[in-house]
């Protein structure tokens, strides 16, 4: 049985590549982008089967009404994929409260907004599956996309904690949970804030370890894992895309545990009696 997807920022990368992944397998496609002439030649090769929405999902009212015109069209919604997103490179210094602000806008309140819209239908149906695209920066880190990390890290505790609330519902909620990928997001979709030259050094490194063979994920390698994600009637809270990621948040949280285990006896004697 074909399946309804509804998925944000699919004029390109990831949201492009998955929205005709499934188009061609003959499910039914919502895409939707702040630019929908990118989605015209979806609209001509596939027809009826997909439906090109304008939004920006910065705004919680239009976010409301293309879930409700997504729904009134197909007459269900059974996948949402939160796509939607750009990088922020800068140290945390450098960062403007505009550039924050809108950080936090795009790739954290988005996804709130699209994901109340879709609950109430998804209840009703007593099933779906709500699919946030966070990034394996959001359980590690790394210097030079602080604002970045931390509206990803904002997006893990809200999907966490969404997913505890609605499996009684019959819904699911999934973190994909990328490394780097040769996608636009790093390039022209990406920002940039004022440099401070106390940072360069900082940036330089980052830069060295940015260009290392290997590091960036083939973006064209994801479209049949988001369709073993999506087929899945048990899928997983978190997916890690990519070996860099697997490398990268497997040390990192062993790293974790031995902090943690190497102050055990001052965390307990922070309980008190």
């Amino acid at each position: 049985m074909s399946k309804v997807i509804f998925i944000t920022g699919a004029t390109k990368g990831f949201g492009r590549i998955w929205a005709e992944s499934f188009l061609k397998r003959g499910d039914k496609v919502v895409a939707t982008g702040r630019n929908t002439e990118a989605l015209q030649d979806l609209k001509k090769q596939y027809g009826d089967l997909v439906l090109p929405l304008k939004l920006d999902v910065n705004d919680r009212n239009a976010s409301f009404e293309a879930v409700k015109t997504a729904k009134d069209h197909f007459g269900r919604i059974d996948v949402l994929i939160n796509n939607a997103g750009y990088g922020l490179f800068g140290a945390v210094e450098e960062t403007t409260e505009e550039e924050a602000r809108n950080q936090m806008e795009t790739n954290f309140f988005g996804v709130l907004w699209l994901s109340q819209a879709v609950l109430p239908i998804m209840r009703e149906q007593k099933s779906g599956h709500i699919i946030q695209v966070s990034s394996f920066l959001g359980l590690v880190t790394l210097p030079v996309l602080g604002l970045y990390n931390a509206s990803k890290f904002a997006v893990e505790g809200l999907s966490e904690t969404l997913a505890s609330e609605v499996k009684g519902f019959g819904i699911n909620v999934s973190l994909v949970e990328p490394n780097g990928y040769s996608t636009d997001w790093s390039g022209a979709s990406a920002f940039q804030t004022q440099s401070m030259e106390v940072y360069d050094a900082v940036k330089a490194g980052f830069n060295e370890a940015s260009s290392a063979p290997g590091i960036f994920g083939n973006p064209e390698a994801t479209a049949n894992v988001i369709l073993k994600l999506v087929d899945n009637p048990n899928p997983p809270l978190r997916l890690l895309f990519g070996s860099v990621a697997y490398a990268a948040v497997t040390e990192t949280y062993k790293q974790r545990l031995e902090s943690f285990d190497e102050w055990k006896t001052v965390s307990l004697e922070a309980h008190g009696a």
